[in-house]
This record gives structure tokens, sequence and C-alpha cells, in this order.
């Protein structure tokens, strides 16, 4: 139901603003912008949804394997203890808990094309075990949300876009990039625990925090002031490793178990291909109401209405410029990745500005893309308080880069 409004209201405002450029100031090309954009979002979302047919097809296929074989029933058992607290809702050792972990640690390694396809499966298992098919369960926002502040260890694309654009140490925003997608994934955590009345104060999940606290100290030590192709060529080393060696593990696995991996894979690159097919309405839906929102200038209005209430406060404006960074990358991860880029430029990658946009972007999630594209893929239509925690998140996650870019580069 949120979406369902926040979708209404991105037009409505679109069009109030259209019409007042076009009356009031003799925009006369403002509508032809505006219907371009659309239709060239409503192309992308279209590409962006037949391009994951391939990858879709190839991962929910060794997802079949590992599910037949046994390994994503190893894989629930083993985060049980954890699983069980934050989704109390999914029984003991069901196979969402494996898809879920696999979704976490491929969001850590900034794998996208891993983790999309593992996530849809993820949900689509946790759909399986809703009693009401229109409506989110208490464990697919859970899911989402945690997905959204999803915590990625290392900004390897982030990283390169710097270097690319002249950083004399692009992986100075490393550190704080760490620790912003770390707040803003407990921000998402806690939030969702408050509207499902959740004790995060359980061993078993002060364990896990600590897990992922002790795992960004190591990276920080062990790759702290290396240089930023060594970096990303030891990321691109454990990413892949990682990611191969699940594939031959669940091959091998299977192989043992006697049963046809071939055949199962086939069967689960049949859902691959439905499911990528499926959540092509939601998909363009989304970022058709975002494109007509930035093309009529709202983004920028928002933004400059949000600076000169900071310069009213008395305090420092200097962060304004990479403020769309952090709004764009709620609604859209390429048009935020554009606009730092167009910070980097403007101001210089090594400038404030230019870092404050890095941390953003390497600290933040598409928050409104994933809710449309995971619950679309399972007919879900009322997200209940999934987009209210969601954009907590997001804003928590937004306002820990400003501090962390001032307490760093500041």
């Amino acid at each position: 139901m949120a979406l369902n409004y926040v979708w209404i209201a991105f037009f409505l405002i679109s069009f109030i603003v259209a019409c007042i450029k076009l009356f009031f100031f003799g925009d006369t090309t403002i509508f032809t912008n505006v219907m371009n954009g659309m239709f060239e979002s409503a192309k992308t979302g279209g590409e962006i949804s037949l391009g994951l047919i391939g990858i879709m097809t190839f991962w929910l296929g060794i997802m079949k394997i590992g599910e037949k074989a046994g390994m994503i029933t190893l894989f629930a058992k083993g985060v049980n203890p954890f699983f069980s607290k934050l989704f109390p809702g999914v029984p003991k050792n069901h196979p969402a808990n494996g898809s879920i972990i696999m979704n976490f640690s491929a969001n850590m390694l900034g794998l996208d094309n891993a983790a999309t396809p593992v996530g849809l499966k993820a949900m689509q298992e946790l759909q399986e075990i809703n009693p009401d098919k229109n409506t989110a369960t208490n464990a697919q926002i859970m899911f989402l949300v945690l997905n959204t502040a999803g915590i990625t260890l290392i900004p390897t694309s982030v990283i390169a876009l710097r270097l690319a654009n002249g950083a004399a140490n692009p992986a100075d925003i490393f550190i704080p990039s760490l620790i912003g997608t770390f707040i803003s994934f407990i921000s998402g955590m806690i939030a969702v625990a408050i509207y499902q009345k959740i004790n995060l104060f359980k061993l078993p999940v002060l364990l896990f925090l600590g897990f992922f606290a002790g795992l960004m100290a190591a990276l920080y030590f062990g790759l702290n002031g290396l240089p930023p192709k060594e970096i990303e060529n030891i990321t691109g080393l454990i990413g892949g490793l990682l990611i191969f060696s699940i594939i031959m593990l669940f091959i091998g696995y299977g192989a043992v178990k006697k049963i046809n991996v071939y055949d199962a894979f086939i069967d689960g690159a049949k859902e691959g291909f439905s499911t990528a097919v499926m959540i092509i309405p939601f998909l363009i839906a989304i970022l058709v109401a975002i494109s007509a929102f930035r093309n009529t200038g709202c983004m920028d209005y928002l933004v400059n209405g949000i600076g000169s209430l900071v310069a009213l406060a008395g305090l420092d404006t200097s962060f304004v410029p990479a403020l769309p960074v952090g709004l764009m990358k709620t609604l859209s991860g390429g048009g935020a990745r554009g606009l730092m880029v167009d910070v980097m430029t403007t101001y210089g990658a090594d400038s404030f500005q230019g870092r404050l946009a890095s941390i953003i972007q390497g600290s933040s999630e598409t928050t409104f893309y994933v809710l449309a594209v995971y619950f679309g893929s399972v007919g879900i239509k009322n997200t209940r308080h999934a987009l209210v925690c969601g954009l907590v998140a997001d804003f928590v996650g937004l306002i820990a880069a400003i501090f962390l870019a001032y307490i760093f580069f500041g």
C-alpha cells in the first residue's frame, strides 16, 4: 500500500511542477523532456530485466542443485541459531535460511550478479510459507530491509570510479564507507525489530554482529594502505574464489549424493527465466515514476530546499552538493552512480564533496528498486512497514555518511 501512495505522489508532484514550469515560466519543452525520459526509463527497465535472464537462469539452476543435494539445508542449519531470533516465523532449518545467508554473503562482497537471483530465490521460499500471498510476512520484511541496507565490505566499483576520475588515493573512502554501511544495516535491523517486537539483545544476534565487526576490522588492517589496484585484485580474488567454490561444492556434493545434477540445474534454470520475466512490469513502474520526478527538476528543488534550511540554521553547507547522490541512491543505483561522477567532475575526486558522494554511494542501497523487484517477483501487494523501515535505514545511513565524511575529511 505504501508503494502505491509513493508511486502516485511521484507522478502527481511531477505533473504539477511541469505545469508550473510551462504556464508560469514558459518552458515549452518540459513535457517533451519528461516523456522522453519516461520512455527511456521504460526501455531501461525492460533491458535490465531481460539482462537478468541469463544470470537468473544460471544461479537458480545452481541453487536447485544445492537444494536437491541438501546443501541449502546444511547452510540453514548453520545459521539457524541467529536466524531463529531474527526470523522467528521461519521454520527451523528451512531452505530460505540458506538462501538468505548466501544473498547476504554475495552483497557483502559486492557481487550483485550473484546476490539478486539468490535473493529472489529466498523471497520465493519465504512466500511458500506465507499464509496470505498478497501481504508481506514479518520474515519477508526483515529480509528485504536487511537486503536494502546490506553490508558491503569493499565498495570496489566506487574505488574504480574514483581511480578513473583522478583521485590521488581512490581507496581513501574505504573505511568510512565500511562504517557507514554497517550503521545502515544495524539501523534497518533495529527499525524492523521495533515494528515486529523482536528482542535483539540475545547472544546469537550479538555474536553475529560481533563477527561482522571483527570482519570489518580484519579487512581494515589487511587492506589499509595498499594501492587501489591491489585492493581491486584482492577483492576480485576473494569474491571469485568464494562463489566458484560454492558452485563446485553444490555440484560435487550433488554428485556424491548421486543426484542428476544436470537435470536439477535445468529444473532450476526454468524458474530463473520465468522469474526474470515476471519482474519486468514492477521494475518499469518504479523507474518511470522516478524518471518523471527527476526530469521535472523536483529532485533539484528538494536538495536546494534542504541547503537553504541548513544555511538558515547557520550550519556548514559543504555537504549539500553531494546530497543528490544519497536521495537518488534510494531510487536508482545507476542514477546515483551518474550523480556521483558528476560531483567528482565538478568539485574534484579528492574534494570533500567528491569523497562524501563516494562514501554515500558505497554505503547505501536502492530501496525502491529492491522492494519493487523482490516483492513483485512473488506478487506481494501489501508491503506493510517494509518501505518505512527501508527508508529509515537509508536516512540513518545518509546522515552517518555525512558525519563520517566530516570526521575523516572535514
